[in-house]
C-alpha cells in the first residue's frame, strides 16, 4: 500500500508544498503566500489548512502519511523550536508541536538551507555521497552541511551559516548579522555587484559591464563567458574568497563533495572553475581531492528535503 509525506519549504514571500510518495516520487507541487502580519501568526495555520486540503483533494487515508517535514529560514534546535525568524517576523516557535497540533501528524523541523542540502544529497548534486557541505549563493550566502546523511544542527541551530564566516579584516560595512566581513558580503549575488562596481570605479580597464545600468552577478559572468577581463578579476576576487573559506570548512568536516546552488550557480559550471583552484591551493593535503558539483533541484530542493527529513 502506497504511503505519503508532505515537504513544506517556507520563505519570506510564498510557501513551496510538495506531496510524496515515500518512495520519493513527487506527485504533487504547489505554493501558497506566506502571511507574514501580525508577526506571521497565520503562517502555521495556513501550512495545515493547505496539507489538509491536499488530503481531502487527493482521496487520501490520513493513517497513510507519515508526516510532515518543514523547512524555515532561521535556526531551529533538535525539538523543532525556532528561537527567532526575522524573514517571518516571528519570536519564538515551536514548529513541529504547533503544526503537529493543527494537522494530527508527525511533524519534523528544519533550518531551510539545511533542509535544501538534503533534498541535494537525496535527489540532487550529492546524490550517491554521505558526507558534503552545501553552500547557496543567492540575495545572501546560506549552507549546509550533511555527515552520514544527516543534518548538523548543530547546539544552537546555526550549523552550516556558512555565509556569517568572517573572511575580511578591511570590510566597513555590516553585514545584515551585524558583523563585519562576512563571507556573504563578497560570495552572495549582491557581494559579487558590488565587487564589480568598486573595481569598475577604481579601474580605467574597458569593460562590457559598464554600459549595465544595474550591475548584477549575471552581468559579471555573462561579461566572463565573453572573456571581459574586469569582470574576470571580479570571478577571480570572488573565487579566492568563496575557495578559501571552503577550505577551511573542509579541513572540520571533510566532505567527499561540495555542492553550490543558488541564483548564482545559474552561470553553470564556469562557476566552479574560480572556486576550485583556490580550495585546492589552500585546503588540507587530504582534502584537495573533495569533488564539486552543481545543485540540481532548484527551488525545489526545499521540499524533497523537507520531505526527506520526514522518511
Amino acid at each position: 500500500m502506497a504511503r505519503y509525506c508532505f515537504g513544506i519549504d517556507v520563505g519570506g514571500t510564498t510557501i513551496k508544498c510538495g506531496l510524496f510518495r515515500t518512495d520519493g516520487e513527487v506527485l504533487d507541487k504547489w505554493e501558497i503566500r506566506t502571511r507574514t502580519e501580525e508577526d506571521g501568526r497565520y503562517i502555521l495555520p495556513d501550512v495545515a489548512e493547505t496539507i489538509l486540503a491536499k488530503i481531502t483533494e487527493k482521496n487520501l487515508d490520513k493513517t497513510d502519511v507519515v508526516g510532515v517535514g518543514i523547512g524555515v529560514p532561521g535556526p531551529v534546535n533538535e525539538a523543532g523550536e525556532v528561537p527567532e525568524a526575522v524573514n517571518l517576523h516571528w519570536g519564538y516557535v515551536n514548529v513541529v508541536k504547533e503544526l503537529g497540533d493543527l494537522t494530527g501528524l508527525t511533524v519534523k523541523a528544519g533550518n531551510d538551507a539545511n533542509v535544501a542540502a538534503l533534498g541535494e544529497l537525496w535527489q540532487g548534486g550529492g546524490t550517491g555521497y554521505q558526507d558534503m557541505i552545501m553552500v547557496t549563493l543567492g540575495t545572501g550566502v546560506g549552507g549546509g552541511i550533511i555527515l552520514g546523511g544527516k543534518i548538523v544542527a548543530g547546539a544552537h541551530g546555526a550549523g552550516g551559516e556558512i555565509g556569517h564566516a568572517h573572511v575580511d579584516d578591511t570590510m566597513e560595512e555590516a553585514c545584515n548579522c551585524g558583523n563585519h566581513g562576512c563571507l556573504e558580503q563578497f560570495a552572495s549575488a549582491t557581494g559579487i555587484a558590488n565587487l564589480a562596481k568598486k573595481l569598475l570605479e577604481s579601474s580605467g580597464t574597458p569593460s562590457v559591464m559598464r554600459g549595465h545600468k544595474n550591475i548584477s552577478a549575471k552581468t559579471v559572468f555573462d561579461a566572463v563567458k565573453e572573456g571581459d577581463a574586469l569582470a574576470i578579476q571580479v570571478a577571480e576576487q570572488f573565487g579566492e574568497y568563496l575557495g578559501k573559506a571552503l577550505a577551511v570548512f573542509s579541513v572540520v568536516v571533510d566532505p567527499q563533495v561540495i555542492v553550490i546552488g543558488g541564483g548564482v550557480s545559474n552561470a553553470g559550471p564556469i562557476l566552479l572553475d574560480y572556486v576550485v583552484g583556490p580550495f585546492r591551493r589552500n585546503t588540507f593535503p587530504p582534502c584537495r581531492d573533495t569533488e564539486f558539483a552543481l545543485a540540481k533541484l532548484g527551488n525545489d530542493a526545499g521540499i524533497y528535503g523537507a520531505a526527506k527529513m520526514v522518511l
